[in-house]
């Protein structure tokens, strides 16, 4: 993976007077939202010369705000028990729904624009018309506090986390839990979709990251990078890297494709309670307790993806969604899915000229399932770094030799390197987590270690200064005592 250079920090916004909790970029103008325990929500214009806007309107702690996706509406929700639809204009006109019965945690607009989805600490999960401006339907198995709810991209699911300490998956057609991930050690503090919707992430109380492939059931990465409670995270728009904000007053940044972490950033004192990617993933944006929004320039990655996204978008046949049958609570993955079939023909002597063409195709995809045709005089070195470079792309990989004869051997061969490059792969993600920790324990010793010492340095500095002082009076002393 090629870097261009670290993020760096673009523009700081001061304006709240409390904590910042929540933030969301405009989509098509260059406005940046932000809500605050301050009670108001902040419009604030990326262009230097504009002016920013302070709507005021919630009696109490605003949790969540999000532009709508054609930008001309905003979002927010409060601890009052509504949520406002505003007008992000001078005027800032706005339009009450009494929402819940208790705080409303979060809020957050489906992908057409049409539907709110509401999260209460009334158990409740809650969909809205915006048009019409009235409560639609409610879902209802939470057992306590729900924190967050999202849409999916496709507007056929929800999820949901709380409290309660599970994720759970709702059709939106018949209004059933379709499925429930409980491995939380505490509260599921945040959830949403991935740019396909073909994956979900959760965040956690317990200091935990997870992504979970909702066609197979299956937990696919699992973080630990942060030493404090997540409060918060954001895909990248290629879904290949993901931001997150913590207690411990950090923000990470992680790249899904290697599986690791590439940054911490320090910019806030105090715990990180907001992030968010603007829709181009160009920007980031983070707020905090110490009631900043700070806006980064997203330097870590040389792809422009807004190339990469219209290239996608004008696809003469994109990757279809997520089906609701492709998903299966309990039970092995019985369906036969769509896969991508990549075909090398002829001998290619040459590593990295076709590799590098079925690389590309899979940048913007984080789940994908491929099937290889290889040909078989094509090189058995050439063939286990494909699937070597798959694995870490973490695809599931079929390879079809195509011999002129049967060729067994060759295929059980395969299949073993496959379940050994498996192990490999699971193995060094883990060595990397243990050594991110190591070096996180190890920065904390040598740095108690440099506190002990300066401490023992100003002892010896002090009781040095004792000695040369009581000398001194002893030497004056001494005449005085032989007169």
């Amino acid at each position: 993976m090629a870097f261009n250079e670290d993020p760096t920090l673009e523009r700081h916004f001061k304006g709240h007077k409390d904590a910042v909790t929540c933030a969301d970029f405009n989509s098509k103008h260059k406005q940046l939202a932000s809500g605050s325990a301050d009670k108001t929500l902040m419009i604030w214009n990326l262009n230097p010369k504009a002016r920013a806007f302070r709507f005021f309107g919630h009696k109490d702690i605003i949790t969540g705000v999000q532009f709508s996706p054609a930008g001309d509406l905003v979002v927010s929700a409060s601890q009052d028990k509504t949520v406002r639809l505003w007008t992000p204009s001078i005027k800032g006109e706005s339009m009450v729904f009494k929402a819940h019965t208790a705080t409303v945690r979060s809020v957050s607009f489906s992908h057409d624009g049409q539907r709110l989805v509401t999260a209460s600490d009334d158990k409740s999960v809650k969909v809205w018309s915006v048009h019409r401006q009235r409560f639609v339907y409610s879902l209802n198995q939470h057992t306590n506090w729900v924190r967050c709810a999202r849409f999916s991209p496709d507007g056929r699911l929800i999820a949901s986390c709380g409290d309660d300490r599970t994720v759970r998956l709702w059709d939106t057609a018949t209004k059933q839990c379709i499925n429930c991930f409980t491995e939380y050690g505490g509260s599921a503090t945040f959830v949403d979709f991935n740019t396909s919707g073909t994956c979900i992430a959760s965040s956690g109380a317990d200091n935990t990251l997870k992504i979970w492939d909702i066609r197979t059931n299956k937990l696919l990465q699992h973080y630990q990078v942060h030493s404090a409670g997540i409060n918060c995270f954001s895909f990248h728009p290629s879904g290949n890297y993901m931001i997150s904000g913590s207690s411990d007053s950090t923000v990470k940044i992680l790249d899904l494709l290697e599986g690791r972490l590439i940054y911490t950033l320090h910019g806030h004192k105090g715990p990180v309670l907001a992030v968010a990617f603007s829709r181009g993933g160009d920007f980031f944006a983070s707020g905090g307790c110490d009631a900043q929004v700070l806006m980064w320039k997203t330097n870590f990655d040389s792809f422009d993806y807004r190339e990469v996204l219209s290239r996608h978008s004008q696809r003469v046949s994109p990757d279809p969604p997520p089906h609701l049958t492709d998903i299966y609570p309990r039970g092995p993955h019985l369906h036969s899915a769509q896969s991508g079939a990549i075909e090398v023909r002829g001998q290619h002597r040459h590593n990295n000229t076709w590799i590098n063409t079925i690389i590309f195709s899979l940048t913007s995809h984080l789940i994908q399932t491929c099937t290889i045709h290889i040909p078989i005089n094509a090189s058995i070195m050439h063939c286990i770094q494909v699937v070597f470079v798959f694995q870490m792309f973490h695809t599931v990989v079929t390879i079809v030799l195509l011999p002129p004869h049967r060729s067994v051997p060759w295929c059980s061969t395969l299949e073993r390197i496959v379940q050994q490059l498996d192990v490999l792969t699971q193995t060094v993600s883990v060595l990397e987590e243990r050594l991110t920790l190591t070096e996180d324990k190890l920065k904390e010793c040598l740095f108690n270690q440099s506190q002990i010492l300066l401490q023992v340095r100003g002892e010896e500095m002090d009781r040095r200064r004792e000695r040369v002082e009581e000398e001194r009076e002893g030497e004056s002393g001494s005449p005085v005592a032989s007169a």
